[in-house]
């Protein structure tokens, strides 16, 4: 049995809707870099809300999972920091999994300032 919980907070935080993620991948800004795509649009809501979507062709379920489990933890990380009304979309690539997490978090949140995605 689970004894913890993620927090409520979560469910509205990350993406799960096909629809919403579909309407994020049409109408959004694409910004590829080496670790990750990302692609933003507005929202009409109060908060910032983030979806990791990982093919089949970035390799296993374990492969996969753990790349989820990164940008999740990334997501977290910068939640406070998003700017609301933003929906994300993460698309990891290969080299995410061999960077180092400092690496990989400085990507993160350059990518997010270049599209303007955080507080100033």
């Amino acid at each position: 049995m689970r004894t913890t919980t993620r927090p409520s907070e979560d469910r509205l935080f990350f993406l799960k809707k096909s629809g919403d993620i579909e309407r994020v991948k049409k109408t959004g800004r694409r910004l590829p870099t080496p670790l990750f795509n990302l692609v933003s649009c507005r929202s009409d809501l109060s908060h910032a809300r983030v979806g990791v979507i990982v093919g089949k062709r970035l390799g296993g379920a374990v492969v996969r999972n753990r790349a989820k489990r990164l940008f999740r933890e990334l997501a977290r990380q910068a939640r406070g920091q998003l700017a609301p009304g933003c929906d994300l979309l993460v698309f990891p690539r290969h080299g995410a999994l061999t960077a180092t997490p400092l690496a990989l978090r400085e990507a993160w949140l350059t990518a997010l300032r270049q599209q303007a995605l955080v507080r100033p």
